[in-house]
């Protein structure tokens, strides 16, 4: 018999004053309340409580067992009504993992709204460009833009995104348009190096399978707002993400070429690991990111670190 049901069934009763209230208000038989003193007592081998059909007396035994039992059941009340409202009500503290310059740029600075919003909620982010293991690291909720998701994460679109070959105008003007991948030979190729992650080329697709080409040039490095900030100055081409150039593409500083080949889909994901129920701190956060990326030319008005110097 479950030891929680006896000790509610021996509180119940000397509330009640009686088997047959308790029973009453649990809506079960008196025999199966006094089953359930009778088992309590029995797994503690003591008296807890004489009763007639009158009356009942608690034992001193009793009397001392009562009291902790009401603790028990408050801390217990306690614990559950914690739990619950931390499902409708955003509080605690939320760790965040998100990619360096796109966490700099598009998450951070949008906190303080939240918190003041939500201001029994503490947030930590963690900024890098390493993907890190959210359980094991301790992480309520990562970024991800693009690439696979684990099976057992769940993954909620923030925003649309591509990657996308760019320049500067005077670049393409002095060095040409690259009209096919092959072309790509002959540019220079602004690229992360082994430091970055990156090595192993920009990936497109080609006759509907993706491709990965190795791409060359004088200059490379493992800093992506500094591959921004070259491609700007006009010094070569760059594979960035719409999210950190839509601003400049916009205004014609920067330009696309070789979109025939960009991926169709490299979107800015939140990811968490699955569970029952999803507290309220990171879903509240994950509706707020869509609702603040769902701004009417958003994209458009966020400027990037890279040409504020």
């Amino acid at each position: 018999m479950d030891k929680l049901k006896q000790i509610e069934a021996f509180v119940s009763v000397v509330d009640k004053g009686s088997l047959a209230a308790a029973a009453l208000e649990e809506q079960v038989t008196p025999v199966m309340m006094g089953r359930r003193i009778d088992a309590l007592e029995k797994r503690l081998g003591t008296k807890l409580m004489h009763r007639t059909t009158r009356h009942l007396t608690l034992t001193e035994q009793g009397s001392v067992f009562l009291d902790h039992c009401r603790k028990l059941l408050e801390q217990m009340d306690t614990a559950e009504k914690s739990v619950a409202e931390g499902r409708h009500k955003a509080t605690g503290h939320l760790v965040v993992s998100t990619p360096a310059a796109y966490g700099r740029l598009h998450v951070a600075p949008h906190a303080p709204t939240f918190l003041a919003a939500h201001p029994e909620v503490q947030i930590s982010f963690n900024l890098t460009d390493r993907v890190v293991d959210l359980v094991r690291e301790g992480y309520d909720l990562g970024i991800r833009i693009g690439g696979a998701i684990e099976p057992s994460f769940v993954a909620v679109r923030l925003a649309s995104n591509r990657r996308v070959v760019c320049a500067a105008p005077d670049y393409l003007h002095r060095h040409g348009i690259p009209r096919t991948l092959d072309d790509l030979a002959r540019h220079n190729c602004l690229a992360f190096n082994l430091q970055g992650g990156q090595q192993r080329g920009w990936y497109f697709q080609q006759n509907g399978k993706p491709v990965i080409i190795k791409v060359q040039g004088k200059l490379d490095c493992n800093d992506g707002e500094l591959l921004h900030r070259w491609a700007s100055e006009g010094l070569g081409l760059a594979w960035r993400s719409t999210w950190e150039i839509q601003a400049q593409l916009a205004s014609g500083e920067l330009v696309t070429v070789l979109d025939d080949y960009a991926l169709p889909h490299y979107d800015i994901m939140a990811v968490y690991p699955q569970q029952r129920h999803l507290p309220a701190k990171t879903r509240f956060f994950i509706d707020y990111l869509k609702d603040v990326y769902a701004q009417p030319d958003y994209w458009n008005r966020a400027r990037s670190p890279a040409r504020t110097a």
